[in-house]
């Protein structure tokens, strides 16, 4: 099969690029894959982040993608869709996980299914979890242009069916990272992290956004008692004066430790070889990538009851699931510590064997057929 790839690749950076750099490797080793990728992502104004793109000590896979896509210009998407269109794929695959993409894909997408192409696009999201009035007008515009969707969370799929109830759709979880390289030793990790070994420790990671919830683990943290030491590791897109102060007020203050940046790919290990349990406080959720990182460290989770966290822990029976609040987290983490971590870890290895990146896109390419 000729596929045609268009997202976010290599020099670009974070967790959706590394999702495709690995779907890519996997795909191509039965098909004929090109990857495009990104001219511009984002305007500089609609990027909080200090920088895109792949630094020296990120573990990137480096992919030779072809740049023709600049989302911010509008005039341009035809050709960059005839661009795509020159290497006369069979499917096009794209990701999509926010609404400012909805008019470049969407225009892409048009273009390439009026020349026999099929289009199979893998939502991270439909409906975004900080919301505007332009999003489902957006977006539905935008699935319109396509034959048929992976999603990775119910979720998802819900949201998905409500936009568009007779979408062709296939349900396959999000595979587990595996690039960071194995876990580093606990007790060096610690020490390199300036941590207290005798603590048990708490792993919140990745972007801080409002909806992840991270001021409701910090006001968990003053109800758990000293023993307890929690890391907050991940670049915040917007203000994080907020949570410095709450951190300042909490009687825990001394036992938080804040790493308040884009982390590079040579730091996870140390984390999550650190962590004894990694805590995901969101207050709203499709899916999460971070899980699939804490499970590639055997890291059990302790989740909140949103979007689609509960149905990859639950079921799986890597860690828990409580309520959105301070107390019911304060209380699951003091139950998780009164568990045996050894048969979630164990559950979590099982977990492996389905969530490969093999698994992945063999049912990709099953669904493509059958469109």
């Amino acid at each position: 099969m000729k596929i045609a790839y268009l997202s976010t690749f290599y020099p670009f950076r974070g967790g959706i690029a590394q999702f495709n750099a690995n779907l890519y490797k996997e795909l191509q080793k039965e098909h004929d894959v090109t990857p495009f990728t990104f001219k511009r992502q984002y305007p500089g104004f609609l990027f909080p982040g200090k920088t895109q793109y792949v630094t020296v000590k990120d573990r990137a896979i480096p992919v030779n993608s072809v740049s023709v896509l600049d989302t911010a210009n509008f005039f341009g998407y035809q050709k960059s869709a005839r661009q795509i269109a020159k290497s006369k794929p069979d499917v096009l695959i794209m990701k999509y996980w926010m609404t400012y993409f909805a008019p470049s894909l969407g225009a892409v997408a048009k273009y390439l299914r009026t020349r026999n192409c099929k289009v199979v696009t893998i939502l991270d999201n439909v409906i975004p979890h900080e919301q505007h009035f332009y999003d489902k007008f957006l977006t539905k515009s935008f699935l319109k242009q396509n034959s048929g969707f992976v999603v990775m969370s119910e979720s998802v799929r819900d949201d998905l069916l409500t936009l568009q109830p007779n979408a062709r759709f296939i349900l396959q979880p999000h595979p587990l990272y595996n690039h960071f390289g194995e876990k580093a030793n606990k007790q060096i990790a610690e020490g390199l992290l300036e941590l207290d070994p005798e603590k048990k420790t708490l792993l919140f990671f990745g972007l801080i956004r409002d909806y992840k919830g991270l001021d409701l683990l910090i006001e968990a943290m003053s109800l758990l008692d000293d023993s307890y030491q929690l890391v907050i590791a991940g670049e915040s897109y917007g203000d994080f004066g907020k949570y410095r102060q709450a951190i300042d007020n909490s009687p825990a203050h001394s036992r938080i430790k804040v790493l308040n940046r884009y982390i590079a790919d040579n730091e996870v290990q140390l984390l999550f070889a650190a962590a004894d349990l990694l805590v995901t406080p969101y207050r709203s959720a499709t899916q999460s990538g971070v899980i699939p990182v804490a499970y590639h460290f055997d890291v059990p989770v302790l989740a909140t009851d949103v979007g689609g966290l509960k149905e990859s822990i639950e079921r799986a029976g890597t860690g828990f699931v409580c309520l959105p609040t301070a107390e019911s987290l304060s209380e699951s983490v003091q139950e998780f510590f009164r568990s045996d971590r050894e048969v979630f870890i164990a559950n979590i290895q099982k977990e492996k064997e389905a969530l490969s990146w093999t698994t992945f896109a063999h049912a990709l390419t099953e669904f493509i057929g059958t469109l």
